[in-house]
């Protein structure tokens, strides 16, 4: 048998009501680069047209789609679909699916504070993920509804070897 390696991190997606206001704001808070700008895609016919048809299903009328990349190489892509709903409650970590995305940042206390000053909001406090140890972490939420964590130490260092 062959030996399994571990995949890495593709990319992504993030529905959003205002595709230009989210790409601005990752860019300006995250510094993610956009490496495809903000396009529609019609349900046209066409050959993206089609290929979103087939994902999204029946009802799909159209989007708009934004491709950034992080500083690591991962993609972040954004989507305005018509009629979005923001979540009534961003919380609802008892329901299945994604939860929240996490950033790095060494300053979490910073990084925070800049979320909120660009309209973000602070969820948790910034909390000290483990006892005797300088690993931070603090919830906030972009200013369109999505969960996002800030954590001072990337994931391998903060949480590796724990039980």
């Amino acid at each position: 048998m062959a030996k399994r390696i571990a995949h890495a991190l593709n990319h992504v997606g993030v529905s959003v009501p205002d595709i230009d206001a989210a790409v601005a704001w990752y860019k300006k808070v995250f510094g993610f680069s956009v490496i495809g700008e903000p396009a529609e895609v019609a349900n046209d016919g066409s050959h993206f047209g089609n290929l979103a048809g087939n994902i999204c299903g029946p009802t799909f009328r159209g989007m708009k789609i934004a491709h950034m990349v992080t500083a690591d190489g991962a993609g972040f892509e954004l989507f305005e679909f018509p009629g979005h709903e923001r979540r009534d409650d961003t919380m609802e970590y008892w329901k299945n699916g994604f939860f929240h995305i996490g950033f790095t940042d060494p300053d979490v206390e910073g990084k925070v504070k800049e979320i909120v000053e660009e309209g973000g909001l602070q969820r948790s406090d910034i909390l000290t993920l483990f006892p005797d140890e300088d690993i931070k972490v603090c919830y906030c939420e972009d200013p369109f509804g999505n969960v996002i964590e800030i954590i001072s130490h990337r994931y391998e260092h903060a949480l590796a070897n724990r039980g």
